[in-house]
């Protein structure tokens, strides 16, 4: 895992070139078919962060990677991904005439400029929240029609044609929450649920671990509860009542899968991950990771 990948870097990587717009302070949005970005000459997506957002159509059988789940889909999937969590994607066939389908990138400063509110918030960019829609045929032709719209419209001398842009991504956005209608924007129903979500965005906040020199450091209910401004016992409370789950558990899963994403996508060593877990001594890495998975890190990496 590295750095994350920043737009200048990901058109040098797929086209050796920048284009003018990136110039602009207004931010930037750019759409693409899927068959014009991969090939044998194409360098591989590397699993790391990307400092813009991503939406993407991919027709085939794929395997999805997303912080430190893997989601196999045979079939259409719309997927978006946000800055906050590393990704990349392999195709299950190996076979790269089987990529097909569009994607669209853009800056948070893309609508920012232009539209109230957080994009962000929406439940398929939150940290945490479901970034895969299975489409079937027809739900597919829909999407494929906006999304060859957007190439229309990106080559286009339309004078307004970024703010039409704009619309065609919140469009797909909203056709994928009515396919999955429990997947709707949460309102906390009590003070309980409330210190719990800005708990959970806490944790989130400190995670990937992009580097062996960035570390981990709140490690304890307590520092959440300092930095919540509340105390430590209503901090256990409120997760409790909301979650059934105790704070403690919350840390030490959330770390658990950091440690995980590392083991299997960083060539880092077992003592650069425990430390920058913000564990002082590689021992006591092995013995928490041992005990909550009856592995040792080592014998985990090469499973």
């Amino acid at each position: 895992m590295s750095k994350s990948e920043s737009i200048e870097e990901f058109y040098q990587k797929k086209f050796d070139f920048l284009p003018d717009s990136l110039q602009k302070d207004i931010g930037h949005f750019n759409v693409f078919r899927m068959e014009d970005c991969i090939g044998d000459d194409k360098p591989p997506m590397s699993y790391s962060r990307r400092d813009y957002y991503k939406i993407a159509l991919n027709r085939g059988h794929n395997i999805y990677h997303y912080a430190d789940k893997s989601v196999e889909i045979n079939g259409t999937a719309l997927m978006f991904f946000n800055p906050l969590v590393p990704y990349t994607w392999e195709l299950a066939s190996g076979k790269m005439s089987d990529v097909r389908g569009f994607f669209c990138i853009f800056t948070e400063a893309f609508f920012t400029e232009k539209i109230r509110g957080n994009i962000g918030d929406l439940p398929m960019f939150a940290v945490g929240g479901k970034p895969a829609y299975v489409l079937n045929e027809e739900q597919d032709a829909h999407v494929s029609l906006v999304f060859s719209k957007m190439l229309d419209e990106i080559n286009s001398d339309y004078i307004y044609k970024y703010d039409l842009l704009r619309n065609y991504i919140t469009e797909i956005t909203h056709f994928a929450l009515k396919t999955n209608p429990s997947e709707v924007l949460y309102k906390h129903p009590d003070a309980n649920s409330r210190i719990t979500s800005v708990f959970t965005e806490l944790l989130e906040r400190q995670f990937p671990i992009e580097n062996p020199a960035q570390r981990f450091t709140m490690r304890s209910a307590k520092d959440y509860a300092s930095q919540l401004s509340v105390h430590v016992n209503h901090l256990n409370r409120a997760i409790k009542e909301t979650t059934g789950r105790t704070t403690t558990h919350y840390i030490t899963e959330r770390l658990l899968s950091e440690a995980k994403a590392l083991l299997k996508h960083t060539d880092w060593n077992i003592s650069e991950i425990g430390y920058c877990l913000g564990f002082e001594e590689p021992t006591h890495f092995n013995n928490f990771f041992k005990k909550l998975t009856n592995h040792t890190p080592t014998s985990y990496r090469i499973v």
